[in-house]
């Protein structure tokens, strides 16, 4: 209804969402398939309802088609363009539309444009962060988006599983979809096949190739994990791919798995300090811009065993840099293996907001 108010209004060149605003999850997949259409538009007018699930579509559909060109239609006291043209006529609604407001300066924030984050805060105080569906663990971490999530561990410890289950829990919860730049997890088919376990919940046997559920679950793994495959990884060309991914195919996660071999060539210096803090500073500012969750995998330098022979448990200043790391990473996991025990734990070291 709200693009034939418009055409009433003499604007033509308007098209609807096919299935409205959602307020858990935006599923945006026919975008996927026209975002191409999109490619060469210099202004968008979003003029989405005003309700809650209206204000998370707009916020998405502005990551997705990027904050340069979109603006902002507002309907004052009612909810959307239909409700306003039945109030106020088609020559309002047209004026409305004409004076829509571009999306505020990237990286300039005044008050008014957060007021309502600062009224929420006020209100209700943090909000609660994203979960992963492990009782035990979503008892003592949540997260947002727009940060990025150390994880490290000696070798073998079960690092690459472990954000595998993860983002399988953050896709679960909330439908999102991730990136994955893992030369650690070569050939790509047996990544999958993992994923595809865990999506199973169970390991799918030759009987399964091809029935109904095998192609169900065939087809979530394909629209909902990107394998990012380089013959040479580079941080600017894995975060290129992942903007390109962002706008493409909706990601809300990306996996850098692991750090040391996705190289940040751009960077010239010796110092290892330097190198790792702007590595890091490149990261934030990728996951801040497309609001996105990132995961780095870092190995600690070599760990020796103690006097009880064991191997102590690594912290975030035993990955080489680590002073960098912690001070610039949102929050730090470690996924350590008891071999004695046949255990492995996930402990969280490091949250940036408690």
């Amino acid at each position: 209804m709200d693009v034939l108010a418009l055409h009433e209004a003499g604007i033509t060149n308007a098209i609807s969402v096919p299935n409205g605003a959602t307020l858990n999850t935006n599923n945006l997949d026919y975008l996927d398939n026209c975002i191409d259409y999109f490619e060469d538009k210099e202004k968008i007018i979003l003029a989405v309802d005003s309700d809650e699930a209206g204000q998370a579509l707009q916020t998405e559909l502005i990551r997705r088609l990027g904050s340069e060109v979109c603006y902002i239609a507002t309907f004052d006291d009612c909810k959307d363009a239909n409700e306003y043209l039945q109030k106020h006529g088609r020559e309002k609604l047209s004026e409305r539309i004409s004076r829509s407001k571009p999306v505020p300066l990237e990286n300039v924030t005044t008050f008014r444009d957060i007021e309502d984050e600062v009224t929420d805060f006020v209100r209700n105080g943090f909000k609660p962060g994203f979960q992963i569906g492990l009782q035990n663990f979503d008892d003592i971490f949540s997260t947002y988006t727009g940060q990025f999530i150390t994880v490290t561990g000696i070798p073998s410890s079960g690092k690459s599983d472990f954000v595998d289950q993860m983002v399988v829990g953050y896709n679960n919860n909330y439908g999102w979809k991730t990136a994955f730049a893992s030369p650690e997890n070569q050939p790509t088919y047996l990544h999958a096949h993992k994923l595809m376990r865990k999506t199973w919940q169970g390991m799918p046997t030759r009987e399964d190739i091809g029935g109904e559920r095998w192609n169900q679950i065939a087809d979530h793994c394909n629209d909902n994990y990107f394998h990012i495959d380089m013959e040479r990884y580079t941080l600017e060309s894995v975060l290129k791919k992942g903007a390109e991914l962002v706008k493409r195919k909706g990601i809300k996660c990306l996996v850098i798995d692991p750090f040391n071999k996705v190289r940040d060539i751009d960077c010239n210096t010796e110092d290892v300090n330097r190198y790792t803090m702007e590595y890091l500073s490149k990261i934030e500012m990728f996951a801040k811009k497309y609001d996105v969750l990132v995961f780095i995998v870092a190995h600690p330098t070599k760990m020796y065993k103690n006097q009880s022979g064991q191997i102590d448990e690594p912290t975030m200043y035993s990955i080489k840099g680590g002073g960098e790391w912690y001070d610039a990473s949102y929050h730090g996991i470690l996924v350590h293996r008891n071999y004695d025990d046949n255990t492995v734990k996930a402990k969280v070291l490091k949250v940036k907001f408690q």
